[in-house]
């Protein structure tokens, strides 16, 4: 009897830290893009997101999420970003969000990044949204 619990009590245990496991490396952060219309608000001062809005400091961001690094005419990119070969997608925004300039080195974007995973989960859902 004490061998068959000590067998279960040890497939518990490996089960639970399995599944565990699992769930941290599939933990991802969901977006509200309600919540990253506020969080953009940091970005306002140098983004417009309105469907052929004006650059600012930086460029309009209207359906960035899936272009090119760099692709927008009319707006005077870094060499840095220009040879950079980007996509904006989820993983490269956030490492971008998070600190730009260890993303691309000697990007233009003094912005010094948001440090909060959600934040950035907001922001990039709130991006997608702007089709």
């Amino acid at each position: 009897m004490k061998r068959i619990f000590l067998m279960l009590s040890v497939a518990v245990m490996a089960a639970t830290s399995l599944s565990s496991a699992a769930f941290a490396e599939g933990d991802a952060i969901i977006g509200d893009p309600v919540k990253g219309a506020k969080v953009f608000k940091k970005c306002k001062a140098c983004h417009t997101v309105d469907q052929g809005g004006k650059n600012l400091v930086g460029p309009n961001l209207f359906g960035i999420v899936g272009l090119k690094a760099a692709h927008m005419e009319g707006f005077k990119f870094s060499p840095a970003m220009k040879k950079s070969g980007l996509t904006w997608d989820e993983a490269t925004l956030d490492l971008f969000l998070k600190k730009p300039k260890k993303l691309v080195k000697k990007t233009k974007m003094s912005f010094a990044g948001l440090r909060k995973p959600k934040d950035r989960a907001h922001v990039i859902a709130y991006l997608k949204t702007l089709k």
